[in-house]
């Protein structure tokens, strides 16, 4: 069924409450990063941010509802994110994504360049581990990393090589991070949990040689 007018209602609400979350901790630098809500199954439909905004404010036009090849699904002024093919291939190849998220940040961006020559970041043990649904004790994850492709058909079609249901994220090289779950709640947590994991790693880097008292 197609996306209704409440479905469209409801999905912007949400993003708009996602968008100034991330936006207040810096997560959109230069109006880069996007987000979107899945708004139906069959077809798949989603609503997604649109190119160039300013992700710090809201607007009328922040969003619009896209297909599963990322093409706006009636006429409009307004560009989808130019990534938004990324979105749809999450959601065709991960069925139980309601939601999918990418932002930018130091952590992610240094993570993904430290570990491509080994084709995913790996972290063992840690607690927040759990924020990924992942309980299992001393639990180890990899998260898979891309090269960075201008191509985005490319990027996705890369993308699609690696995700999995189990890890529910993906890194492009210098580039950021893309993370789903079933609903935007479970998205953000997601998405918090890999940025703290990212930032312990790299704190933990530093701080490995240093002489305990």
């Amino acid at each position: 069924m197609a996306t209704t007018l409440e479905q469209r209602i409801d999905a912007f609400k949400r993003l708009d409450d996602v968008k100034l979350t991330f936006a207040r901790r810096d997560w959109f630098p230069g109006t880069s990063g996007n987000l979107s809500i899945k708004t139906g199954d069959d077809p798949i439909e989603f609503a997604v941010t649109a190119s160039g905004k300013d992700k710090t404010k809201l607007s009328s036009e922040d969003y619009l509802i896209v297909d599963v090849e990322a093409n706006p699904i009636e006429k409009t002024n307004l560009k989808p994110s130019a990534e938004t093919l990324i979105h749809a291939v999450v959601y065709k190849n991960i069925p139980s994504a309601g939601a999918c998220f990418h932002v930018h940040t130091l952590g992610n961006n240094l993570i993904s360049e430290l570990y491509f020559s080994r084709g995913a970041f790996s972290i063992q043990g840690q607690e927040l581990i759990k924020g990924l649904g992942i309980w299992e004790e001393n639990a180890r994850i990899s998260v898979p990393i891309v090269e960075n492709f201008a191509d985005i058909p490319k990027l996705a079609s890369a993308i699609e090589k690696v995700i999995t249901p189990e890890i529910p994220g993906v890194l492009i090289r210098n580039h950021g991070i893309y993370t789903w779950g079933r609903n935007d709640f479970e998205a953000k947590r997601h998405l918090e949990a890999f940025e703290f994991l990212f930032e312990y790693h790299l704190r933990w880097l530093q701080l490995r040689h240093i002489d305990l008292p």
